[in-house]
């Protein structure tokens, strides 16, 4: 079989999954037949679910155009905040309701997403074909550092965490999502990601300690495993957080 040959050009982070070589650069690509594009693009190291937009010869195509000798191929990140006008988009419009599952890498950075209030699952025991199959059947998006669980074919929404450091993950998922201005905090249970409603005192004195039932009225209690939250003196260290997770100056005072 004849070996053919398309110029291949990466931007923006897209350029974190290639080879030194190969960053911020057009360079040639050998194939044989007519591949999808889909494929020549996961076979050069970038997961499908990273890319929102293809150029071919200038004009914006799908992930199963057939990729042909001579192809000048464009490769864009996905523009969660941006509108790129009326083209081809590889994927349906980005989530708005989000909702996030994680791989058992992620362990600390659920509990600061679940912190600023976003519905996330993790556990630390789930399989890959487990996360993949409740991303698409609720709609959630995964984040991973792992690069093979994005490629596979079923994800269509999901992110490859960059940071190792927990605080700097959930910073770069607020700005990779542009989340900024849905942060709505202490509304989520941060050990089983339940819900978190208001609840009278007297439901609740039984659940905490004296000196916390005479000093505090408004509690919360998880939808899901029943934990009951109050302001106490880890609050300050929690606003404290959220303000660094949205690079804001610490807020003081009650």
């Amino acid at each position: 079989m004849h070996e053919h040959t398309a110029t291949f050009r990466f931007y923006a982070e897209l350029n974190d999954f290639l080879p030194p070589e190969r960053r911020q650069r057009t360079f040639a690509y050998a194939f044989l037949g007519k591949p999808a594009i889909k494929d020549a693009i996961e076979a050069l190291g970038i997961p499908h679910t990273e890319v929102d937009l293809i150029l071919v010869n200038g004009t914006s195509v799908g992930f199963d155009w057939s990729l042909r000798e001579g192809d000048r191929v464009a490769v864009y990140p996905v523009f969660e905040s941006l509108d790129i006008g009326p083209v081809v988009r590889v994927r349906d419009r980005p989530l708005r309701a989000t909702r996030f599952i994680l791989d058992v890498h992620l362990g600390k950075l659920a509990r600061l997403l679940r912190l600023l209030g976003f519905d996330t699952l993790y556990r630390n025991d789930y399989e890959d074909a487990e996360i993949v199959a409740i991303a698409g059947a609720e709609q959630r998006i995964v984040l991973t550092r792992d690069v093979g669980l994005l490629k596979h074919k079923a994800v269509t929404h999901g992110y490859w965490v960059r940071a190792t450091d927990p605080l700097a993950q959930a910073r770069e998922v607020i700005a990779r999502f542009d989340l900024a201005d849905h942060v709505s905090p202490y509304r989520r249970c941060l050990r089983c990601n339940g819900e978190l409603k208001r609840v009278d005192k007297a439901a609740v004195i039984s659940q905490v300690p004296p000196h916390v039932a005479e000093e505090q009225n408004a509690y919360l209690r998880c939808t899901g495993c029943g934990r009951v939250y109050w302001r106490g003196s880890h609050f300050h260290r929690l606003e404290a957080r959220i303000a660094e997770m949205l690079s804001l100056p610490a807020q003081t005072g009650a």
